[in-house]
């Protein structure tokens, strides 16, 4: 499961906002890797006033990071559109200058993640996995899906 972290820094995200780049991260992602968008999960964090330094001295200018662990396994053509697409979901849902965004993205092997009771299948292997899965959890992922 991809986890995206999202921290704000020097500026409020509203939960309208928030909502609206977990949809367009969870979407990105679906569409870039091809994964399921169960398997995205986007948490918030804001950094504390005046926690926030670059070089030293203390950033003043509102920031906004995401960092995304993916599981290993795509081309680098993949990782180089999902990094793009979600730079300008990013810039577009919190209305900064892409010069105040950052996106980093770790590459995870599969067989060291497990996620809901079950270690994670290589890429384009979901649908076996899936298939493995208890009907209560099958159902339950059902729900998520989009």
């Amino acid at each position: 499961m991809p986890t995206y972290t999202v921290t704000n820094s020097n500026f409020n995200l509203s939960s309208k906002q928030q909502k609206h780049l977990a949809e367009g991260i969870t979407k990105v992602h679906n569409v870039v890797t091809g994964a399921n968008t169960y398997f995205a999960q986007v948490i918030f964090n804001k950094t504390k006033k005046d926690n926030h330094f670059m070089g030293g001295k203390k950033v003043k200018e509102p920031s906004l990071f995401l960092l995304g662990q993916i599981r290993a396994g795509r081309s680098k053509e993949v990782k180089d559109k999902l990094i793009s697409d979600l730079k300008d979901i990013l810039v577009k849902k919190s209305k900064l200058d892409e010069t105040q965004v950052w996106v980093y993205i770790i590459d995870l092997p599969p067989s060291q993640m497990i996620e809901y009771g079950a270690v994670l299948p290589e890429s384009g292997k979901e649908m076996e996995w899936f298939t493995n899965l208890s009907p209560r959890l099958k159902k339950k992922l059902s729900t998520i899906e989009k």
